[in-house]
């Protein structure tokens, strides 16, 4: 165990550029790379710190209606171009899609009008 505490103090006095040399000739003697499990390693670190991309597309579905259901089905119509059937059939079927493929902005917009006459919305 003695040789090995030698070794490492001996390492442990080499300068960076004399590091490198040693590793490159350790690479070239046992015919490996010191490269492959230093990336390996630092790929998932890599990943995790990758930014998730931001949803760019959002949909909103009609939870409830709310105690307002006229103003709900109003709101579908300035918000769509359905008729009004077509918008009493959103606002009384519970889950369904009033806007998809829309932008945030669009989108939270949409959700605003609808929670101001009483509706609960969702953004997917």
């Amino acid at each position: 165990m003695a040789d090995l505490n030698k070794l490492v103090d001996a390492l442990s006095e080499l300068t960076v550029l004399q590091a490198s040399e040693l590793t490159k000739l350790l690479e070239e003697k046992w015919g490996v790379s010191a490269a492959a499990p230093v990336s390996m390693a630092a790929m998932p670190a890599a990943a995790a710190a990758a930014p998730a991309e931001e949803k760019t597309e959002f949909t909103l579905v009609l939870k409830e209606h709310g105690p307002k259901k006229i103003d709900v089905i109003k709101v579908i119509r300035q918000l769509t171009n359905l008729g009004l059937k077509e918008a009493k059939d959103v606002a009384e079927a519970a889950g369904s899609t009033v806007l998809e493929n829309v932008t945030k902005d669009a989108a939270n917009e949409a959700k605003k009008k609808l929670e101001e006459v009483g509706a609960v919305v969702e953004l997917k």
